[in-house]
């Protein structure tokens, strides 16, 4: 098994470093990888931050669609509770909701703005950005989820015909759903 050690730039590797063996101790500012080509693609990540978010939730409220000016497209900003629940030490039942403040961009604006109603459960992957701004001289600050990945998790309704029945058989199509799954992000 061979390893390579990559390290950041300024920083020099400690004498109880062996780089191309196991690490003693790995300061930060060193990594060290198996060699291979895979492994090298991932190394790459050392010399930058990360910026992920996967949150998963329902809307609290009908997405918000804004145009930029100068037909710079449509944002949609929707409101998405996410919830934590746990015991307390007596057993109880304790729930937490967070809100978070997530924007869509381009054709997942479109998406957004056509399919998401306020309940709709989904699922995002995206970015944190802090947009900065003065109002009356304070300054004002608001840190959002920028989307770059969606999943509508909540299953379509039934189509209805023009004299309002229903076009399908729900109880056929629920026959194989398993409902110890139904939360699970991916169906």
């Amino acid at each position: 098994m061979s390893f390579y050690c990559l390290t950041l730039p300024g920083v020099s590797i400690p004498a109880g470093i062996r780089p191309f063996g196991m690490p003693i101790a790995a300061p930060l500012g060193i990594v060290i990888v198996e060699s291979g080509a895979a492994d090298r693609r991932n190394v790459i990540m050392a010399n930058r931050g990360v910026n992920k978010v996967i949150l998963l939730g329902r809307l609290g409220a009908d997405p918000d669609i804004r145009y930029l000016p100068n037909n710079g497209g449509k944002v949609v900003a929707v409101r998405l509770a996410t919830s934590e629940v746990w015991k307390d030490t007596k057993n109880a039942k304790q729930e937490r909701t967070e809100w978070h403040r997530v924007v869509f961009f381009k054709k997942l604006a479109d998406t957004a703005g056509d399919l998401l109603k306020k309940g709709s459960k989904i699922y995002v992957e995206g970015a944190l950005r802090t947009q900065q701004w003065d109002k009356n001289g304070e300054k004002r600050y608001r840190t959002e989820v920028v989307v770059h990945e969606l999943q509508l998790l909540d299953r379509p309704a039934p189509s209805t015909s023009a004299n309002g029945s229903s076009t399908s058989n729900p109880a056929a199509e629920d026959a194989d759903w398993d409902d110890d799954y139904s939360d699970m992000p991916m169906h």
